[in-house]
């Protein structure tokens, strides 16, 4: 059975001097969560690993390095679905929470729920997350934006990755600091089965990214994953996805997906969205924050 993992670290317009840090921060991503899959682990595994660079890194809108909310503070969802029982779990408006996607992957393997601000706090502290300060999420830059009320214009919504394991089996996660200046205690896509991301072995696997309040009234993900029925390459299914939603609402947004034979696909409506992907059918990861101007980095 063949390897597959593809994350993407948001869709919105990236300025010129980020691009370097988007490309590095996704590659970084990949190659964790590559790993894994060729350590022999599970495609749930694989996608918390990859995921876990992408909080860990300023670049993006995840735990550290996340948007600030109407209050000057960090707010998390996250999410992690698993495609052989349709297993998942959530957290939403969470502080204090390193790698919530941790948490996330935690409920799934006990019990699959949606837990929110407090008490998925005392949850995560109760399972040894890492935790820390709410104030220690707050990174510089976003701290400065947020304080001068300035226009956030390279600030891309959720990170996010899916991957197939050696069993066939795939998994998808996001993990997100929400919007810019958004009220505290909003929740968007990425914490919601069907919106933010969804697996079935059946089909497919995939992760959005993209304005909450657009993608979760078209079911983005879940929409993805139908449109991979009749063999369709993930590639076309993502676009038609985008294209619903483009239809049906407005809104910037973008998609990745894996289907049951570990093709890649992705698309998006923005300007730009980071991503990276790597399968056994290559010697070296893929990455780019353009479509039409993909390259090829060697590691």
């Amino acid at each position: 059975m063949a390897l597959a993992i593809i994350v993407h670290g948001g869709a919105k317009t990236i300025s010129e001097e980020k691009v370097a840090a988007n490309n590095a921060g996704c590659l970084a991503a990949v190659e964790a969560g590559w790993v894994v899959l060729t350590s022999g682990g599970t495609a749930a595994e694989a996608v918390e690993a990859a995921i876990r660079v992408l909080e860990a890194d300023q670049t993006f809108n995840a735990s550290l390095g996340s948007t600030l909310n109407s209050d000057g503070e960090v707010e998390l969802d996250a999410a992690v679905m698993e495609g052989a029982s349709l297993g998942w779990g959530a957290v939403a408006a969470v502080q204090g929470v390193r790698h919530p996607i941790a948490v996330a992957r935690k409920i799934m393997d006990e019990k699959p729920r949606l837990l929110v601000a407090r008490g998925a706090e005392r949850f995560a502290a109760d399972i040894g997350a890492e935790m820390c300060k709410k104030e220690d999420l707050i990174a510089s830059e976003q701290w400065q934006e947020w304080k001068e009320e300035q226009q956030v214009l390279d600030r891309p919504n959720t990170v996010g990755c899916v991957a197939m394991d050696a069993s066939g089996t795939l998994a998808a996660g996001t993990s997100t600091g929400g919007t810019t200046n958004q009220q505290s205690g909003r929740v968007g896509d990425s914490a919601i089965v069907g919106s933010g991301l969804y697996a079935d072995n059946k089909l497919g696997a995939c992760s959005t990214t993209g304005d909450g309040e657009s993608i979760i009234p078209v079911v983005l993900a879940k929409t993805a994953i139908d449109f991979l029925s009749g063999d369709r390459h993930p590639d076309e299914a993502a676009q038609m996805a985008i294209d619903v939603l483009k239809s049906r609402v407005t809104g910037e947004a973008g998609c990745i997906l894996l289907d049951r034979q570990g093709r890649v696909g992705w698309a998006y409506n923005s300007q730009d969205m980071a991503c990276a992907y790597m399968t056994t059918e290559m010697n070296t990861p893929a990455v780019f924050t353009k479509k039409e101007s993909k390259q090829l980095l060697y590691v």
